[in-house]
């Protein structure tokens, strides 16, 4: 059973930086994907970034590109998204995601496995 629990969300001021984790039980964490999502009230739910089973490989959504960074710590079953220079608009739930098949190339990553959300709200 796979279970992922974010956390690191809150409210902060236009202009200042974030930085959210999920960590993950279950065995084999570094030979899956990881990647997170985001939902703002009244729209879809939205890729952010992803990062690839070896860590070596990471992808952004063009909105969050070079302000947000992912990363991974195998040893702690724990991936990140550090995020600076934040704007109203990236108010949203954050969710991590695990790929549910491993050594995945990103063209085959499918986001299987859920965490329940963190909140970040974002003051102009």
């Amino acid at each position: 059973q796979v279970q992922l629990v974010e956390s690191g969300g809150g409210l902060v001021q236009a202009g200042g930086s974030l930085r959210l984790s999920c960590a993950a039980s279950g065995r084999s964490f570094s030979i899956y994907a990881m990647g997170w999502f985001r939902q703002a009230p009244g729209k879809e739910r939205e890729f952010v970034a992803a990062i690839n089973w070896t860590g070596k490989s990471t992808y952004y959504s063009d909105s969050v590109k070079g302000r947000f960074t992912i990363s991974r710590d195998n040893a702690k079953n724990t991936v990140y998204l550090r995020m600076n220079s934040l704007k109203p608009e990236d108010t949203a739930v954050y969710y991590c995601a695990r790929d549910l098949r491993p050594y995945s190339n990103y063209d085959d990553i499918l986001w299987d496995y859920w965490g329940q959300g963190t909140q970040v709200t974002v003051s102009s």
